[in-house]
């Protein structure tokens, strides 16, 4: 494995840093002591009011750029001594129905272009945030490292030719690069505006608002669903674990459907109303269940209950409702 310096000291950037992980990563890499954390984001999703605290310590700086222009990218490393970067910059899956081609390509220019930046020599380690989209739906239960990749949106194809891209130019170039695979995370600062809202603060925004939650479909679809913080954890320490050209998941070796989810959210804000009926959509995922068992063979891998992490999370969204 390749031997990394630890992130203290560092000059680091995050892609994609103004959005609802990378914020959370950003404010946990300036905790950890980097020297300074660098963020570009164009705020598509992202909000500058997440890098509230993170700005107000003088030691984060923020660019409103896209990291899809390779241009911006280069303005941005010949400004700082860049030594790693932690890719999170994406579009949400419910955007490639809007826009199919834009979302695959987003996913795919962006790891390009930073790899493309690494091969040259202008920074030493990446570490690219890929997504369980790329699996589609279980083929097995628990779904470990070696599933099948079957992505089912343009969204989830993107992030699945950057994953090749990252394990491509490794091979070809002997890059320090390594793959982190998400599963579906949750918690305070996630998009509840729009139709690109995740299904936890579109849920409690219609019921703090007045409005009914809504499932589509027979509401069995399964998630693997972990609390943002333990993600960001589990990040910073596969830093120094996880080999170049590696994966690994990271989730709650557990499942929750989504009718249970949204009876769990109703019952935790008191809601006794109606649930809308929806249509299925085109191309869901049925089932995500995750196997931790690399990951937890890696680092000291602590996780949030889930009736924790969502008790702290409608809080957060009852207070910026309460606004």
């Amino acid at each position: 494995m390749t031997a990394r310096p630890s992130l203290a000291g560092q000059e680091v950037l995050v892609t994609g840093g103004a959005g609802f992980i990378g914020s959370h990563l950003v404010d946990r890499l300036l905790a950890d002591g980097a020297s300074k954390v660098v963020v570009v984001d164009n705020l598509f999703l992202g909000s500058e009011d997440n890098l509230e605290s993170a700005l107000a310590t003088g030691r984060a700086v923020f660019y409103r750029d896209d990291a899809e222009l390779a241009s911006s990218l280069d303005y941005i490393f010949a400004a700082h001594d860049i030594s790693t970067v932690f890719n999170c910059a994406t579009k949400a899956l419910n955007y490639s129905f809007q826009n199919p081609a834009n979302a695959f390509s987003t996913n795919v220019t962006v790891a390009i272009n930073l790899l493309e930046l690494q091969r040259r020599g202008a920074f030493r380690t990446l570490c690219h945030f890929s997504t369980s989209e790329v699996y589609g739906s279980a083929v097995y239960e628990p779904m470990d490292e070696a599933h099948p990749r079957g992505a089912t949106t343009t969204y989830a194809a993107g992030k699945a030719a950057a994953d090749l891209a990252v394990e491509s130019y490794v091979r070809m170039f002997g890059l320090d690069a390594m793959i982190v695979r998400p599963f579906n995370n949750y918690g305070p600062r996630q998009n509840h505006k729009g139709p690109l809202a995740g299904i936890i603060p579109i849920t409690a925004r219609r019921i703090f608002t007045g409005a009914k939650p809504e499932i589509h479909g027979d509401g069995q679809q399964s998630r693997d669903f972990i609390y943002v913080s333990d993600t960001v954890d589990a990040v910073v320490k596969l830093y120094v674990k996880l080999p170049a050209g590696e994966s690994v998941n990271i989730s709650t070796d557990n499942q929750i459907s989504v009718a249970e989810l949204i009876d769990t959210i109703m019952r935790a804000l008191d809601y006794r109303g109606e649930i809308l009926r929806g249509p299925a959509r085109p191309a869901d995922v049925l089932c995500h269940n995750a196997s931790n068992a690399k990951v937890r063979a890696l680092i000291d891998y602590a996780l949030t209950p889930f009736d924790e992490g969502l008790r702290r999370t409608l809080a957060y969204y009852r207070q910026l409702f309460a606004r």
